[in-house]
């Protein structure tokens, strides 16, 4: 052997930490860092991070010219060119040239006193595999395994639902609650309505029904799956309200109706109705405000339809219009009638919008409902209660009194067209939605004190007026 010859021996050359041979020239055959990747300080070498597409998570390097970032950086094609990336990935742990996933190295030694960090890496994972290994089998022997599905059946609930409950609510109304089917000339629906009478009627709101009004159908689905055709008796447009009546079905269980007037901000309400035809759905909320002037059942240019709305976050879709809102002791205190949907046309609300629930529901106060109600099966004929002016927002506030109809309770009461209504009684009026709520919630006869913007009070009786349907 030369001095020269790469197997010459030479003393001085470093010796495998294992079988004390000296290496051939080129490094270590076992290393999978080499002498170039070795690091200086023993840790683990710095390998490039794998780059993945945003979407699809694919190596954008596959197929590319980029270096294969599962490879040793830096490594160099024996052209002299940057190596393309390849599938399979090169292994970093094996045989130079070889590829495949990464196997562990043998148990490392201590090599100048470093211990090699990417070795040390797997055996702290191996560690704690075998230590969870040991655990399992260790708490596995301690007795036989558990299984719910071995395990008795709870107690069968009986008794009736606790006082105040949802479920006591749903037990309660629920015989009570009707799914309305209505189809016409104009189209078909469906909507919800509660009975109010053992010998048939039902109150339901007017935009559910008014398809079937004239010479359509109307069938009324209750919980206990019987159907039965219904007729309208008369229905209100300005507050959306109608009743309508079957017969030939007996049993009937009528709702206890509440009252509104005493109705507080936080209390809890449920709905009842039939969304989306899934009939006899119960939802549950508070009361999220009071005194909502809602345009509902009319177009959004005019105020055919204004009601003094109670606004609820109880789940309200399309079906449950008509549908009775409810206080915790089952007494029903509103008509669901419209609901908020961002969704609509106009962007505002509307009870025949598809929009779904946000939270935001509106209901007819029910003192309002009952004296409608009342009048409409007592006559045929729902009454409006109005003082004969038009009205338009003003623009310092309030509601500005356009033209005054001769006669009318508004002209008797002395208010003449330019005068600026701010408050009825203690409630303040910001608008001419507002204004327009507030008197339909009032009954014919009634007096009300106006408060105008110059600081004058005028006292006004509401007149009652025949509505004729459309």
């Amino acid at each position: 052997m030369t001095e020269n010859d790469p197997n010459a021996h030479n003393p001085a050359a470093p010796r495998h930490p294992e079988t004390g041979q000296q290496p051939a020239q080129g490094g270590w055959a076992g290393n999978p860092y080499g002498e170039q990747a070795q690091p200086e300080s023993g840790g683990a070498p710095q390998y490039s991070e794998p780059s993945y597409h945003a979407v699809t998570g694919a190596d954008p390097a596959y197929g590319g010219q980029t270096a294969n970032p599962w490879s040793a950086p830096g490594a160099q094609l024996p052209s002299g060119q940057t190596q393309q990336s390849v599938y399979p990935p090169a292994n970093p742990y094996g045989q130079p040239g070889t590829s495949g996933y990464p196997v562990a190295a043998p148990e490392p030694k201590r090599s100048g006193g470093k211990l090699l960090a990417g070795v040390a890496l797997v055996a702290l994972l191996v560690g704690g595999v075998a230590g969870g290994t040991v655990g399992y089998f260790t708490g596995g022997s301690s007795g036989p395994a558990g299984n719910a599905l071995d395990a008795p059946k709870p107690a069968q609930q009986t008794g009736n639902a606790p006082a105040g409950s949802v479920e006591a609510v749903a037990q309660k109304l629920s015989p009570s609650v009707v799914e309305l089917q209505v189809s016409g000339q104009q189209g078909a629906g469906e909507g919800s309505g509660f009975v109010i009478s053992t010998d048939g009627y039902i109150l339901t709101n007017n935009h559910v029904v008014e398809v079937g009004a004239n010479g359509g159908q109307i069938q009324a689905v209750f919980q206990d799956g019987k159907k039965a055709a219904a007729k309208v008796v008369g229905r209100d447009p300005t507050t959306d309200i109608a009743v309508v009546k079957v017969n030939g079905v007996g049993n009937l269980t009528p709702v206890e109706l509440g009252r509104s007037d005493d109705l507080r901000v936080g209390q809890s309400v449920v709905a009842i109705g039939s969304p989306f035809e899934l009939a006899g759905t119960v939802t549950s909320g508070i009361v999220s405000s009071l005194h909502r002037p809602v345009r509902a059942g009319g177009s959004s240019g005019d105020q055919t339809t204004v009601m003094d709305a109670v606004q609820t976050d109880a789940a309200i879709n399309p079906g449950n219009s008509g549908g009775p809102l409810a206080n915790m002791a089952g007494q029903v205190i509103g008509i669901n009638s419209a609901i908020y949907s961002p969704q609509s046309a106009s962007g505002g609300q509307g009870g025949g919008s598809e929009g779904g629930n946000v939270g935001i529901g509106f209901a007819i106060p029910i003192d309002q409902a009952r004296r409608t109600a009342d009048t409409i099966i007592k006559t045929g004929q729902a009454v409006q209660t109005y003082i004969g002016a038009e009205v338009k927002d003003a623009p310092q506030g309030g509601a500005e009194l356009g033209t005054i109809k001769p006669g009318s309770p508004a002209e008797k009461a002395g208010l003449k067209s330019g005068d600026v209504v701010t408050k009825i009684d203690d409630r303040p009026i910001d608008s001419a939605d507002t204004l327009v709520a507030a008197v339909r919630t009032r009954a014919p006869d009634e007096k009300a004190t106006f408060t105008l913007a110059d600081s004058r009070t005028v006292e006004v009786t509401f007149g009652g007026q025949p509505v004729q349907p459309n």
